[in-house]
């Protein structure tokens, strides 16, 4: 698994809303670290390799786009500030998480920056979390919910 440090894991805990269990706020901390790594070993743990994600603009993603998209340097994170983490456990082995973040995302050569809110489901593979789906899509300027 990628490492993170305690920086890493601080960023995303200390926006959580409620209460979320550890090992779902240190996959939300890994997965962000990897995007910001562009890692794409840790990338490949951390998504099913079944994923069903709907992006931005509305196209169905994959996991080998995804992580295609970070190893040819067409998508590279430049920043990823969290601002909050929701979560919902449906179950013992699935959680929905929301988590907005400030992004500046350099998308083939040209740097888009935004508040963007990621709603993934993330389910307990082999005893280790992944994100099974999910979706992204920008938070509009002066909507803080």
């Amino acid at each position: 698994m990628a490492m993170i440090t305690d920086d890493d894991l601080l960023a995303v805990q200390s926006v959580a809303v409620g209460n979320i269990a550890p090992d779902v706020i240190e996959a939300e901390a890994r997965i962000r670290r990897a995007q910001l790594d562009a890692d794409v070993i840790a990338l490949d743990e951390l998504i099913s390799d079944d994923l069903l994600f709907t992006g931005p603009t509305g196209e169905v993603g994959t996991k080998s786009a995804d992580i295609e998209a970070h190893a040819s340097g067409v998508i590279r994170f430049r920043e990823h500030h969290p601002e909050e983490l929701r979560a919902r456990a449906v179950g013992t082995d699935i959680v929905v998480t929301a988590m907005r973040a400030r992004l500046a995302v350099e998308v083939n050569g040209a740097i888009v920056t935004g508040t963007y809110r990621y709603t993934r489901v993330w389910a307990r593979e082999n005893g280790r979390w992944r994100v099974v789906g999910g979706h992204v899509s920008e938070v509009p300027l002066g909507t803080n919910k």
